[in-house]
């Protein structure tokens, strides 16, 4: 069931143009953000991008609705995932659910990869969580899809919480964050790409070995969290500290100029 890498390219392709076709905008239902939304912390809102270019009516296909054949099928496979996972691996899951920024890819990029002496890239990086971040929550607000445990109550998510709403499956918040931030890391550091967009996949996955989302969960995300990590690469408004966050990066020699 999951969505293969030349459908993701054509998908994030498809998307970043649809954004960016203003005169279609009159077709397109707007994106409300109900005000129930608030809670005791603060809503975070988009800091770079704009409510338009992550609409998530432009951008996703509706997810497998309950009951289909489709989602019988997805739930199966995290039923099977369920019962076969390793311990090791589901102890990388957990430890995946516990950590959701960018240093995520520390175990790739090794000890030169510091945000704390490496303040514009942690300023940019920054960002990009936080608009991949308030995107994928628009999109779950739209969506509103059950998480599989909502369907079958056997599943215990790894951050299983007795009282967590149920509707917030599609798409993945962690597996967004980290198809974002793998993304920009890999245009950063294209020596090392490879490793840092395999991490991402893996990170990903961990959510589908945890029971808390679909493969389609994690397929939506991968396409929402390229199209974030693609506008804000191109956003005229960042150009500056996203060279600053080059040349830092070839500083501490982690990348080089070609």
């Amino acid at each position: 069931m999951r969505l293969g890498k030349d459908l993701v390219i054509a998908a994030v392709l498809a998307a970043v143009s649809l954004c960016g076709a203003h005169a279609m905008a009159a077709d397109v239902p707007a994106v409300s953000v109900p005000a129930a939304a608030a809670t005791a912390k603060p809503t975070k809102t988009l800091r770079v991008l704009t409510l338009d270019q992550v609409d998530p009516a432009r951008i996703l296909p509706a997810p497998f609705a309950d009951g289909s054949d489709a989602q019988k099928s997805e739930l199966a496979e995290i039923q099977r995932l369920y019962r076969t996972r390793s311990p090791e691996r589901l102890l990388q899951a957990q430890w995946d659910d516990n950590h959701e920024n960018a240093g995520i890819f520390a175990g790739v990029l090794g000890p030169k990869f510091d945000l704390a002496k490496l303040p514009r890239t942690a300023e940019f990086l920054a960002l990009v969580e936080n608009d991949q971040s308030v995107s994928a929550n628009i999109a779950k607000r739209h969506f509103l899809r059950n998480r599989p445990w909502a369907i079958d109550p056997s599943l215990k998510a790894c951050d299983y919480k007795p009282n967590a709403n149920p509707l917030t499956s599609y798409p993945s918040g962690h597996a967004t964050l980290s198809f974002s931030v793998g993304y920009v890391l890999a245009d950063l550091i294209p020596q090392k790409s490879e490793a840092i967009l395999a991490r991402a996949a893996d990170y990903a996955y961990s959510r589908e070995i945890c029971a808390a989302h679909y493969p389609s969960d994690i397929a939506a995300s991968h396409v929402l969290g390229t199209v974030v990590a693609v506008k804000l690469l191109a956003s005229p408004s960042l150009a500056s500290l996203i060279e600053a966050s080059r040349q830092e990066l070839r500083g501490v020699g982690l990348t080089s100029a070609n």
